[in-house]
């Protein structure tokens, strides 16, 4: 049997009401309670779920509908569960009143009264209604961002068009996540502030990359979501070319990070080709795709999400150690390895970076000599002819470190520190002490970078941290890994002095919010701190197409 009622007036979030919905399910007596506002796509569902009473027919898109269905008959039900549904109503209400105080207006004019320099638009209104909403906020320049779906393909082709026209954004339709100068829009993790800006075509794909960042120790500036459609062929990836540009522009991302679902292939080329011409790193994952180069110019392809968090925050950490770094660009680097291996990997690495091959034939243990930059293993037989290897004693490196005090060229020394049974007691102390040398020699007007990577454990017989200290206290860099070790020397020498300050946009500054829709991601906003008017949206005329036409006419 199916019972119902409409409650006329009542306009109520989708999701508030298939939270009622389930409340009111477990009723006795009952078998399933679906309680919807009364919009032609409601009423459609209804019927196609077998809900459907005709009682609903002139229900408007203003209306509560609420449908029963009982295995026995029992008329008596719908005023328990009128009862039951004015409860709930009045509990959410009250929760509107209590606590921090909630901005609220009922008119999208009331709204602008309220708070007249928001510069956000959030909607997650039912997606039949959401275009004409956002094609609002757009037109009184607020960007846009579209928790709501099923909004159809053309209005999303149409705001964007109209968003990149006002030097606006359009994030979504059914764009879940986004957070903005620290402001969580809809899905959002508490992520810890950082140099990586992250765009994403994926609600669940920025999620999972910021929260492996924060991970990583490393932090986010923004995330902007573009919605699963926009990188399509249809859409063309309006929105994705318009957050790298907002992104390009902000000094606070030293590093972009790009997640999408599968996209087209010409739009992949075309945002690929945007990427590269930002002068910023960038770690682009499009799923689906597997890239055949690790990294082309400045864009770095990764291939799952995991990766793609590794290498951002590589970059981002080369980046923020380079910052405080003297100038040493269009130098030379030098490698003076103790260990073969380190050395044969540093070669390849940067061999790379430069578009160079390495050396074949490792004569005079030279594993690379390409473009002024050498890197050399100290361990080949010919450095060991009468002579202890480097590693139990560091004599010969110290004489070629030495050496570089009349060789001004050279900006960068790469080199290992190896620890372990059999090693030299205290290799960093003989490092530190060339370099000093070699420094007092050079004075500050030929600088040299020192980077150095350490292998071993704090087991060891020369404890890590003690070594490193040791390092960093001689004002040697020590980096994780081999490659954020050459990383950061071929961003030493290539490096362009920025004289250009970017207009950050507005948006990216700080953000204030006019929320439609469900009022608990206002709510989530004002508790984070972000300024925020919920707009307590509700169908033109009571979604009455004709009556609410002749409005607009008015208006």
């Amino acid at each position: 049997m199916i019972y119902a009622f409409v409650k006329k007036g009542s306009f109520q979030d989708s999701v508030s009401l298939m939270l009622i919905s389930r409340k009111l399910s477990a009723s006795q007596g009952v078998d399933e309670v679906s309680v919807m506002m009364g919009t032609p796509a409601n009423k459609a569902l209804l019927e196609a779920t077998g809900f459907w009473h005709s009682d609903f027919a002139t229900a408007t898109p203003n209306d509560i509908c609420a449908a029963i269905r009982t295995h026995e008959e029992m008329p008596e039900i719908v005023d328990v569960i009128r009862t039951s549904l004015e409860n709930e109503l009045n509990s959410i209400a009250q929760g509107q009143s209590g606590g921090q105080h909630l901005q609220k207006a009922r008119r999208w004019e009331s709204s602008l009264q309220k708070m007249p320099d928001a510069n956000l638009l959030l909607i997650s209104i039912a997606g039949e209604y959401a275009a004409e909403l956002a094609q609002q906020g757009l037109d009184d320049g607020k960007n846009v961002m579209l928790f709501s779906d099923n909004v159809p393909l053309e209005q999303e082709i149409a705001l964007k068009k109209s968003a990149r026209s006002k030097g606006l954004l359009v994030m979504g339709p059914d764009c879940g996540t986004a957070m903005v100068a620290g402001a969580p829009l809809a899905f959002a993790n508490v992520l810890p502030k950082g140099s990586i800006g992250v765009i994403g075509a994926s609600g669940t794909g920025i999620q999972e990359l910021t929260s492996q960042i924060a991970l990583l120790h490393q932090g986010v500036t923004h995330a902007l979501g573009l919605g699963g459609r926009d990188l399509s062929a249809e859409v063309g990836g309006i929105s994705a070319l318009s957050a790298l540009e907002m992104l390009a522009a902000d000094n606070q991302s030293k590093v972009l990070a790009f997640v999408s679902k599968p996209p087209a292939e010409s739009v992949r080329l075309k945002v690929l080709a945007a990427m590269k011409s930002i002068a910023k790193p960038v770690v682009a994952l499009f799923l689906g795709s597997r890239p055949e180069k690790r990294h082309e110019g400045n864009v770095w392809l990764a291939s799952s999400l995991a990766e793609a968090a590794q290498l951002t925050v590589m970059l981002a950490n080369v980046e923020e150690i380079a910052t405080n770094q003297p100038n040493v660009a269009e130098r030379k680097i030098l490698g003076l390895y103790a260990g073969g291996t380190l050395a044969a990997e540093a070669a390849m690495l940067l061999a790379d970076q430069i578009g160079a091959e390495t050396d074949k034939h490792h004569h005079q243990g030279i594993m690379l000599n390409a473009q002024g930059h050498k890197l050399i293993d100290l361990g080949d037989d010919a450095y060991t002819v009468g002579r202890p290897h480097p590693m139990i004693d560091p004599t010969t490196r110290s004489l070629e470190i030495l050496k570089l005090a009349n060789q001004p060229e050279v900006g960068v020394l790469l080199l290992d520190v190896v620890l372990g049974y059999g090693a030299c007691d205290d290799p960093a102390f003989a490092v530190v002490e060339a370099v000093n040398q070699v420094r007092a020699a050079r004075k500050n007007q030929h600088p040299l970078v020192v980077i150095a990577t350490v292998t071993g454990t704090q087991q060891d017989p020369q404890p890590r941290a003690e070594q490193i200290d040791a390092l960093i206290n001689g004002d040697i860099v020590v980096m994780n890994t081999l490659q954020e070790a050459v990383l950061l020397a071929h961003h030493l020498i290539t490096r362009q002095p920025s004289h250009q300050q970017n207009a950050i946009p507005p948006l990216l500054q700080g953000v204030k919010v006019i929320n439609a829709g469900l009022r608990s991601f206002a709510q989530d906003l004002q508790t984070s701190g972000c300024p925020v008017v919920h707009y307590q949206w509700a169908p033109v005329a009571g979604g009455n197409q004709h009556l609410a036409a002749l409005l607009k006419k008015l208006n």
